[in-house]
């Protein structure tokens, strides 16, 4: 009821839209169906974010700029290239499938996808589609997708270059140069960034010893963190009908860490580092068939470190060969035909039982515009080589009022594969409760009903969407049987989200907001370290050579548990304010200040760490 009210007042303070023609310069996005598509047709919630737009955000990493968009939270174990975990529409953070430019790059021992060691500087392009499309990407597609896509070279050959420098000795340098030249495109971008961040784990909540290791606490030095990333691509056109392309990417990441249950002496460091290499080809075939083939590898490595001996190491490899297909049937109608084969390897100095897996997929889609009338289908089946079958599908309908308003309605079902680490983890006994891996588990499984409302107009974008999403199957701990993991836990997760952008003249606004209930569905209890009202107001003014900026961001109070002994404990809500302001001293370089978490706002995304309190940069930057 109160999500129905709420929903009713969001209506009514909506702008007065007009009624006037769409000649919106569309918008495309690639991931909603895997085919190029108009942003103003998808009928999931997807939000694109360009070039443009991640430059104005002034933020150095992804999980900085995901956590204004609508439905995403982050949690983060320190400052900037801390372990992250996103949690999408109130899903697990192992329930949103990553890609870079169509790879996965994610972890097969964890589940997750180190988004912390992705700097923006790379970054030309963002999609998030919220909601189950297992049906198009197979495994950990619950809460949605996020590709991102590498910075290509477009045009007449140009370089960029920019600089920052910030609060705690924050350095930030960029270089890049990209173009077109006859048939053959190419693009090189070089980034590093460096900070001495503050220290992960708060003083005043580690003291508290553990009976009996009364020595035990973490050291209070500052945690930094350094990262040099590169990323590249060749491609070159036959002729009009065909083309062949290679594109790489390597980030590397060395962060000071923090141990809760270590010697405050000790001296803990962790290296990530995260890689993707492909070769792709591109045909038309015939005016009405399109093909990409795409062989690739995604790699996810880290290693820790304790006073310089190495104490842990995981490292995954994606590989991965996948035959898409866009069939056209007339000019409102296409066919999706597609098959892939991933082989995930582990290499750790964990003796896990097994170390390798393998899944086929075969996937199909239909997409239709009949009038007023939208229809998108989709089916998958995914083959793996531990658990056997995952069947996941898709359907969902569009109505258009007019030129502007439109209505979608879907139903989905998607699915999470069991990790290396639940699957196959050995016998270990941490000082108390046991740990053993369970190679009978399941996958864990979703069924996603949702309804929307959209309006697109020459100069504004609105989503309001309905999501329940009941998730069964989920993987938990059960100290009851030597500590396997068992399928047991539920989840039911409902809630409105907002995304709204608008341009009027020489003002900017944009506002997400995400009102959930994400909960536990045996006992009821909110689900860890989300909120029930989250969201991001922003505007921006143009005032000649000057562009000045200010957003909110704000979130309510979220359930954790302790740090040391684990009881339940809040994690206060909190409001952010940052405010930015950009001069361009001529058409190719712009010099842009900020301000971040300006009153010093002292909260925290995980119980016990820290994050960081105002901080101020100077950026400069050039693009020929």
């Amino acid at each position: 009821m109160k999500q129905k009210r709420l929903l009713a007042a969001l209506l009514c303070s909506l702008p007065s839209f007009s009624y006037a023609n769409n000649d919106l310069g569309e918008e495309i996005t690639v991931t909603a169906t895997r085919s190029e598509q108009p942003l103003n047709q998808a009928l999931s919630h997807t939000t694109v974010l360009n070039t443009s737009q991640i430059a104005a955000s002034g933020a150095a990493d992804l999980p900085t700029l995901l956590r204004k968009q609508a439905g995403v939270e982050i949690t983060q174990s320190g400052g900037i290239g801390a372990q992250s975990s996103l949690f999408l529409r109130g899903s697990n953070s192992t329930h949103t499938l990553v890609l870079l430019d169509g790879v996965r790059l994610g972890s097969a021992t964890t589940g997750a996808t180190a988004i912390d060691q992705i700097m923006l500087d790379q970054v030309e392009r963002i999609e998030i589609v919220r909601g189950n499309v297992s049906s198009l990407y197979g495994s950990d597609a619950i809460g949605g997708v996020i590709q991102i896509f590498t910075k290509r070279g477009h045009g007449a050959p140009a370089f960029n270059a920019s600089t920052q420098i910030g609060s705690h000795n924050t350095q930030r340098a960029s270089a890049g140069l990209g173009g077109e030249s006859g048939e053959n495109a190419y693009g090189l971008q070089l980034s590093s960034f460096k900070t001495n961040g503050v220290s992960a784990i708060n003083p005043a909540i580690r003291p508290a010893p553990f009976p009996g290791f009364p020595a035990l606490g973490a050291n209070p030095n500052n945690n930094g963190y350094d990262n040099q990333s590169v990323s590249g691509n060749l491609s070159h056109r036959f002729n009009a009908d065909h083309s062949l392309s290679a594109s790489l990417f390597a980030s590397q990441g060395r962060l000071s860490t923090d141990n809760a249950f270590g010697l405050p002496t000790d001296i803990n460091n962790s290296r990530d580092s995260l890689s993707k290499f492909a070769l792709a080809s591109d045909n038309h075939f015939s005016e009405r068939w399109v093909s990409h083939m795409q062989l690739s590898q995604g790699g996810d490595d880290l290693k820790s470190y304790t006073n310089g001996v190495n104490s842990s190491s995981f490292r995954t490899a994606n590989r991965e060969l996948g035959w898409q297909n866009d069939i056209t049937l007339d000019e409102t109608s296409k066919l999706l035909l597609g098959a892939n084969t991933l082989e995930q390897k582990v290499a750790s100095s964990t003796a896990y039982s097994r170390t390798s897996r393998r899944v086929n997929s075969l996937y199909g889609g239909y997409t239709g515009l009949f009038g007023a009338h939208q229809l998108q289908a989709n089916l998958r089946q995914d083959r793996y080589s531990d658990f056997g079958t995952a069947n996941t599908g898709l359907l969902g309908y569009g109505y258009s009022f007019d030129d502007n308003w439109r209505a979608s309605a879907s139903y989905s079902t998607a699915f999470k594969a069991p990790i290396i680490n639940d699957l196959f983890w050995p016998f270990q006994n941490f000082g108390g409760p046991t740990y053993v891996g369970n190679p009978n588990l399941q996958p864990e499984k979703s069924h996603n009903l949702e309804a929307g409302l959209h309006y697109t107009s020459r100069n504004q974008h609105l989503d309001l969407t309905y999501f329940d999403n009941r998730i069964s199957n989920l993987i938990v701990y059960n100290n009851q049987l030597a500590g396997t993991m068992i399928n047991l836990g539920k989840a039911h997760i409902t809630g409105i989200e907002l995304g709204y952008s608008a341009q009027f003249g020489d003002t900017a606004v944009s506002a997400a907001l995400t009102v959930q209930n994400p909960r536990d569905a045996l006992t009821g209890q909110r689900l860890l370290r989300r909120a029930r009202t989250y969201g991001n107001l922003g505007l921006t003014q143009a005032l000649g050579a000057w562009k000045l900026g200010g957003e909110v961001q704000f979130s309510d109070a979220r359930p954790d548990n302790h740090l040391v002994n684990s009881t339940p404990v809040a994690l206060d809500g909190y409001k952010l304010l940052n405010l930015s302001a950009a001069y361009a001293l001529d058409k190719q370089l712009n010099v842009a200040l900020r301000a971040d978490n300006l009153t010093n706002r002292n909260y925290a995304l995980l119980h016990g760490y820290n994050t960081l309190g105002r901080t101020v940069s100077i950026n400069l930057n050039w693009q020929q």
